[in-house]
């Protein structure tokens, strides 16, 4: 890989990542330091912020595996299966957190008796544990390595030499081909993420229209209340749902639409077996990742009580900033 490609990769996810870490550690930080928020909600949230910080942590990694690069045989298996093991355990994670809050709306009564809130270590392991072992099928023989000449082999460009022209006999022709095969995304893309990410449509939407039923309730009272007539109460409440609605389709859109284009374009260069250039995958794949990593920063951030603490921190700051500026002019009156 040219040294351009690596430092323009390197140049767009470094701050993209940067500032995904940086979020989750205000939103984390805020959860910890207030101990109302200490319940089993917050908790399954918690995970998803680890996660969603170490999706954070590897996205710099992620636009590297469409390459070919020259590592050691264990270098290039942690190199691809661990940041797909964090993406597919940020994905369970943000499933969980859906499907906990989804509980709560659709079925009140029955919240607290949630198997997740009797087991709560057994939720955590099964987000976790199964995308550690997906992603681990690779180092355990579903992968392509097949020939003899893996070892000690290297890439010049789009040519592979063989193994008495390789420089060193220690790397080897590092490859998401060669560590992935077809049938292993495939199952990956159509059998978890697209039914994790229409889960998590299909369970916003199921909100969105038991809270339109609920509205709609509460206006027929307040009409009855007013002889017929609209109060503005009633305006309030249409337009806070409006802006709700608003705000979620934005939020799909902006977030979920980026990543699915990527995925969709990925899936259609690997079936045609064709070379994409590096520059528009490494747009695609940047944009698709951290558009999603945004995800839990939009749930974390609209939450007053997560980001209390940051604030209180930052008035703190400013005080002292313009007690700084102020104590000059006082001593010199």
């Amino acid at each position: 890989m040219a040294r351009e490609e690596e430092h323009l990769i390197y140049a767009i996810t470094v701050p993209l990542s940067t500032s995904i870490i940086l979020a989750n550690l205000v939103i984390i930080s805020g959860i910890l330091w207030n101990r109302q928020l200490h319940n089993t909600p917050n908790y399954f949230f918690l995970s998803l912020l680890v996660a969603d910080m170490c999706t954070g942590v590897a996205l710099p990694f992620i636009p590297l595996m469409a390459h070919d690069r020259e590592l050691s045989f264990s270098s290039c298996l942690v190199a691809h299966i661990f940041p797909n093991f964090l993406f597919l355990a940020f994905l369970l994670n943000l499933v969980m957190v859906h499907y906990e809050r989804y509980i709560c709306i659709v079925e009140p009564l029955h919240y607290s008796n949630l198997w997740m809130h009797r087991s709560f270590p057994l939720a955590l392991l099964l987000v976790w544990a199964p995308p550690l072992l997906y992603a681990s099928l690779p180092a355990f023989g579903w992968n392509n390595w097949t020939g003899p000449d893996w070892h000690g082999c290297c890439a010049h460009g789009q040519k592979w030499t063989p193994v008495s022209n390789c420089s060193t006999n220690v790397t080897i022709c590092c490859s998401y081909r060669r560590v992935f095969p077809n049938a292993f995304l495939y199952l990956e893309v159509y059998g978890l993420v697209l039914p994790a990410i229409f889960t998590i449509a299909a369970m916003t939407g199921r909100v969105l229209w038991i809270t339109r039923g609920q509205l709609r309730d509460i206006c027929r009272l307040h009409r009855s209340v007013e002889r017929g007539q609209a109060s503005d109460r009633e305006q309030r409440l249409n337009l806070r749902y409006t802006r709700c609605v608003v705000a979620v389709s934005l939020t799909f859109l902006a977030c979920w639409v980026p990543y699915l284009i990527y995925m969709h374009v990925c899936m259609s260069f690997l079936m045609s077996d064709t070379r994409w250039t590096s520059t528009t995958h490494i747009v695609l794949s940047c944009t698709g990742i951290g558009s999603m990593a945004v995800v839990p920063l939009v749930l974390g951030l609209a939450n007053k009580q997560y980001t209390e603490p940051a604030h209180k921190l930052l008035l703190k700051l400013r005080d002292r900033l313009r007690q700084t500026t102020q104590t000059p002019r006082g001593s010199a009156v």
